[in-house]
Order: C-alpha cells, then structure tokens, then sequence
C-alpha cells in the first residue's frame, strides 16, 4: 500500500515518461533534460491534494497512455489556443474537449488560481519576478503567463478530476487558505529556504546587490 507521498512521487514519475515524449519544433528543450526541477515543481504542485485526487488524476495519466495519448504535449497543444491560434486551429480537431461540466469547473477554477497568483506575487514580489507573468493579456512572444499554462493544463483532466479539484478550491477559499502560496512555499523548501519568508529576503539581497 503506497503513502500519499508515495503515490504523489509515482504520479510524477509517469508524468516524466510522458514529458519525454513530448516534441517540439524547435528540437528537445532544455526542460527535458532536467528531472530534479521537473520533480521539484511538479510534486509541489500536488502539495495540497487529498489522495483521491492524486488517485483520480494518476487514472487519467494511465488511461491516457492506454489509449495512446500524452497529457503533457495534449497541455502544450491547448495552450497554443492562446499562444498560436493558427497551429491550435490544426491541432484542434485531435485533442479531447471537455464536456459541458468540465468546462463549467475549468472556467470556475481559472480564476479562483490566477486570484492566488496575484496575491502571491503581491506578498512575495521578489521571489514572483522569477516567475511566469500572470494573465494571458501580459503575454509577449516567447513568454507564456500562468493564467495560459494552468487552463491548458485543466484542458488535459477528466471531468471527474476537474470537479474534485473545484472542491478543494472552494474548501480552501472557506478556509482562507491559498494554494499558490502553499506550491511556492513547497517549491522554497526544496531549494533548502525555510519558507517564502527567506527566500524572499535572500532574494531582495541579491536583486540589490546586483
């Protein structure tokens, strides 16, 4: 019987497989290479999901690469819908849309996340700057905002999955807890900083000295 931590280490480690196999115009990235901060980022994005939620989303990556599909590059071909309508409009047709009450939990998430991400990198504008921009309106060439990344991502769930995690949203807008500060504190302590609060500090130094 695996732990959460154990399931949540496994549910990455399937979602590496899928990462590389993900192609790019451009020839391999960079990202591909580098599992300790694939790891790291990826298991601190999980950081606040219940086990059944890690179970339900690790069913939708087994499913996926049963029926011959990657989750990853499907999540980088529904971002192109904001990045590059044109190549999305080719793509469109092969990837799977969300139903009616997937969608519903899609745009009920979106911007309950992206609220977070403000508040964030409002309190931690040091640390936020090493960060993606925000809002899709912010985007500029080459540069992806988070408000893309995550609907794109959202796009690559189940409809059971999706639901689940618009629960815990509002369970943890009832409780006043945010989950992006949650991740990034995550995130932090994997680099050796003891919270946000640290790494905040050691980076506003750094930013002055340079």
């Amino acid at each position: 019987m695996l732990t959460l931590e154990e399931k949540k280490m496994n549910l990455v480690e399937k979602e590496w497989e899928c990462f590389q196999d993900v192609h790019n115009e451009g020839g391999r990235a960079s990202c591909q290479d580098d599992r300790t901060t694939f790891f790291i980022m990826r298991k601190s994005q999980f950081v606040l999901w219940p086990e059944a939620l890690i179970d339900s989303y690790t069913i939708d990556v087994d499913n996926a690469v049963f029926a011959g599909r990657n989750l990853l590059a499907e999540k980088y071909a529904w971002m192109m819908a904001d990045t590059a309508p044109a190549k999305f409009a080719e793509l469109e047709e092969l990837l799977l849309h969300p139903t009616e009450r997937a969608q519903e939990a899609i745009d009920d998430i979106v911007p309950i996340q992206v609220k977070w991400m403000e508040e964030y990198a409002a309190k931690y504008p040091y640390v936020a700057a090493g960060n993606r921009v925000i809002h899709t309106t912010d985007e500029r060439y080459g540069q992806t905002s988070y408000e893309t990344y995550l609907r794109g991502e959202l796009h690559t769930y189940s409809e059971r999955t999706l639901v689940m995690l618009q629960e815990l949203c509002h369970k943890l807008l009832d409780e006043g807890t945010n989950m992006m500060l949650a991740i990034m504190t995550a995130t932090m302590q994997e680099y050796g900083f003891a919270d946000l609060d640290a790494a905040e500090a050691t980076t506003k130094k750094y930013a002055k000295v340079k």
